[in-house]
């Protein structure tokens, strides 16, 4: 289990004593995206590096969106070059709309389309009671968590193909709240909900939509929204009992954004250690 570490939101992977695996020295390409072009925020550290490594050793070539994690980031950029594949990092915030859309416009400008969107960055702060969460932290979330992702959909449409793929990454936390993650769990099961109607409604357009539902998983994000104690305990209550690692979420996103999937639109997949989820 991971050591009680503590930093500040979102997290940096470099202050991290225990490294997360994100399949650096693992994860085995078969050309399963080849040609692919793959958009993915959060892709700097946690489950979107592992997913951008995954990607880029498949065939795709990979731009991520990230907040402001430049060492994260460029080490992500690093392995997505040294798998052959081209890389485009894009800083900044998703809680503004504008930028969403400037991400889709530099992915566009740089590789001419989107196959893939994962929309995977996501913001928490663990609050013990409801009066704890200040007003501007609850909007911050759903700018982070639900709102971006309607955005930034809206903005790539026009440039997914027939065949595409959106991928949305919800959470255990979507099924099973915890009280303390109040906001947090309740964007998450928005997440789940619009990537089950944009599976609906983009299905004529060939466009298939699902989401990921991971549960206790190793990243920067841990450390820096809960307390010491819950980091040190972080994952043990899994039918597993022990967190994940990045690693092992990057399979099912390859799967979901592969032609293999052609007939996998509207599920959610848990990658909970054991947990189930509805």
């Amino acid at each position: 289990m991971p050591e009680p570490e503590q930093q500040t939101p979102p997290g940096s992977e470099q202050e991290l004593e225990q490294k997360p695996d994100h399949g650096e020295d693992s994860y085995v390409g078969s050309g399963r995206l080849t040609g692919k072009i793959a958009l993915i925020t959060g892709g700097d550290s946690g489950i979107g590096k592992a997913v951008a490594i995954a990607y880029a050793r498949e065939g795709a070539d990979v731009a991520i969106s990230y907040l402001d994690e430049h060492e994260d980031a460029a080490e992500t950029c690093a392995l997505v070059e040294a798998a052959g594949r081209r890389v485009l990092s894009i800083p900044g915030d998703i809680s503004d709309p504008a930028h969403c859309r400037a991400i889709v416009e530099q992915t566009v400008a740089e590789f001419g389309r989107v196959d893939v969107l994962v929309n995977n960055a996501a913001f928490q702060m663990d609050r013990p009671t409801i009066e704890d969460i200040p007003d501007e932290e609850w909007d911050y979330t759903w700018a982070v968590n639900v709102s971006a992702y309607f955005h930034l959909v809206k903005a790539a449409l026009p440039h997914i193909p027939s065949g595409g793929s959106i991928i949305g990454s919800t959470s255990v936390q979507s099924d099973k709240p915890s009280p303390n993650l109040l906001p947090y769990a309740a964007t998450k099961a928005a997440v789940a909900s619009i990537s089950a109607s944009l599976a609906q409604m983009l299905a004529e357009r060939g466009i298939r939509a699902n989401s990921v539902a991971p549960g206790p998983i190793w990243t920067p994000l841990i450390p820096a929204t809960m307390e010491p104690d819950k980091v040190e305990s972080f994952g043990s209550q899994s039918p597993l009992g022990r967190p994940g690692q990045p690693a092992e979420l990057a399979p099912v996103y390859v799967m979901l954004a592969s032609d293999e999937a052609s007939y996998v639109s509207g599920a959610r997949i848990a990658v909970t250690g054991g947990t189930p989820i509805l």
